[in-house]
């Protein structure tokens, strides 16, 4: 019976971790385990991880090994130990795709769409640049766009910071018109209070979907928000397991799911998370602002939940400035975005074979991390 052998991480910017998984009978599997900004603590507990419980056992139990990763350390969840659990999860389903020579989906159950549709990031301060950006992408064949609410928010803050979020939404709106879909990223920086205000002004102008509303950990506060529009909203970036999505979905309050493929403990975690939000009548909406590794992984599930309704991708978003998506792959065309759409990869495992000369060659440390905001009073502000 094959056996896992042997593992890798790299480092590679601009702020990813992969990770290459080796078996005895020659069959590599890649996975994308990372929290931006956290690359070293994520890098020891996948060591940890793998040393303790995976090396010289058979890659084929993806489940067993999950739930022994998951239960067997007594601690469990938050970023770092699910986005470690993420990654191993990614690696052993390319093996087991390879193995029977099938993309993960097919071993899922077999595709319930033939494409998924994405969206970009768009940038800009001012009203006219992130209209600008906006009909860059939209030229380029996107049909959806996100873009950002705000900057830092006091805890009530001024009638002119609503205003401006609302004239910049207003803007991209008159640019690209009404067959394109605009959401709006919160990113947890609204206050509950902030959230209701921004929420009511944004609505006239038809956001797709307004994105974490509230911070991390007020989630309860969600239904507040939910009053206060008829706007559909989405959170679950910084949720990493169906017990964390689990009250989330019973509260009634949002309309979109996006747990992170290379967070929310890879591809079996995600979905079940999927399963359990169909049953709320919620769709999905994978969060990915990472490389080519956690894309597909979002795609294999992207493919066979039912309610799938849009994949985050990260070619050309601002973080991407010494590196990009496509750099990292043999075949960029896998990632064409045609009319705004991508189409099921089609190779065995992941199906999106990586450049691993590249990777190795741009292997080094990665020294990314978030910036701290502060408020005029020096505090510390949420970014």
């Amino acid at each position: 019976m094959p056996r896992i052998t042997g593992y890798e991480l790299y480092e590679v910017p601009p702020r990813w971790l992969f990770l290459r998984v080796e078996t005895s009978d020659g069959l590599v599997g890649w996975g994308e385990p990372v929290v931006e900004g956290r690359v070293g603590a994520v890098r020891g507990a996948v060591e940890e991880l793998l040393d303790a419980y995976l090396l010289d056992e058979p890659p084929g139990p993806i489940e067993d090994h999950w739930q022994t990763m998951y239960r067997g350390g007594f601690y469990r969840g938050g970023p770092v130990l699910m986005s470690a659990i993420a990654g191993i999860d990614q690696a052993l389903w390319d093996i087991k795709g390879k193995r029977f020579d099938a993309p993960v989906y097919e071993l899922l159950g077999g595709p319930a769409r033939e494409r998924v549709q994405v969206y970009g990031w768009i940038g800009g301060d001012e009203p006219t640049a992130v209209a600008d950006a906006a009909g860059q992408a939209t030229e380029a064949g996107l049909r959806a766009l996100k873009m950002n609410a705000t900057a830092e928010l006091r805890h009530i803050d001024t009638p002119a910071a609503v205003d401006a979020a609302a004239e910049r939404l207003a803007a991209v709106r008159e640019r690209v018109g009404a067959e394109v879909d605009v959401a709006v990223d919160f990113h947890g920086r609204a206050s509950k209070a902030m959230a209701k205000r921004l929420a009511t002004a944004l609505a006239p102008h038809d956001p797709f979907f307004i994105e974490e509303p509230v911070r991390p950990g007020q989630e309860d506060a969600l239904s507040a928000v939910a009053a206060h529009t008829d706007t559909p909203i989405a959170t679950g970036e910084r949720l990493y397991s169906r017990w964390d999505f689990a009250p989330v979905l019973a509260d009634g309050a949002v309309d979109v799911v996006q747990p992170d493929l290379s967070h929310a403990g890879g591809i079996s975690e995600v979905k079940r998370i999927a399963a359990m939000a169909e049953a709320h009548d919620v769709a999905i909406a994978p969060h990915c602002p990472l490389g080519p590794v956690a894309l597909t992984s979002c795609l294999q599930v992207d493919a066979v939940a039912a309610n799938t309704l849009i994949q985050e991708q990260s070619l050309n978003i601002h973080y991407n400035e010494t590196a990009d998506l496509l750099d990292y792959v043999e075949d960029p065309s896998v990632f064409d975005y045609g009319d705004g759409y991508v189409d099921l990869p089609d190779g065995p495992g992941l199906g999106v074979p990586v450049d691993e000369a590249t990777i190795e060659q741009r292997a080094g440390d990665v020294d990314w991390h978030n910036p701290v905001w502060r408020h005029d009073d020096g505090s510390v502000a949420e970014w």
